[in-house]
């Protein structure tokens, strides 16, 4: 049996109905849109030191929950999905693609209930992140650790 045959004709069918991107576009949509994003975030920074008169851990730490709670309203809204449907990429790398990846799963799992809907799948997409985001930053602690104990 010959499956490099079948392989051959697998790629070719699937290369017939695969939708057609044009590369340089998305790049440039995503560009922009995750720029904007960033843009708005630092206004919000910016507005937050000069008329709250916020500055270092409680400055950043406020800025990220007015993001994340901009993210997880407009999904809310459904207007997110269709800015991740334009930008692609572009949506999904500032916090506020963060908030969606968590608002998005609850949303749709809801009607399970609380607890075996919302709870147990707001972190399907989300999870593996917080893991190894975590799991990463104590790895990076124990180094420095180490290394202070040397130096």
């Amino acid at each position: 049996m010959n499956t490099g045959n079948y392989n051959k004709k697998y790629i070719d069918y699937v290369s017939s109905i695969a939708p057609k991107t044009n590369e340089k576009r998305s790049l440039l949509r995503a560009f922009w849109v995750g720029g904007t994003i960033c843009i708005i975030g630092q206004f919000i920074r910016f507005t937050l030191q000069l008329v709250f008169g916020l500055y270092g851990d409680v400055l950043s730490g406020v800025t990220s929950i007015i993001l994340i709670f901009i993210g997880s309203f407009l999904t809310g809204l459904g207007v997110y999905d269709r800015i991740g449907k334009y930008a692609g990429g572009g949506s999904i790398v500032p916090i506020t693609g963060f908030a969606n990846s968590v608002v998005s799963p609850a949303m749709d799992f809801k009607t399970e209930g609380y607890i075996y809907g919302l709870a147990a799948k707001m972190f399907t997409v989300a999870g593996p992140i917080i893991v190894f985001g975590v799991a990463g930053s104590v790895l990076v602690g124990i180094i420095y650790y180490v290394i202070g104990l040397f130096v």
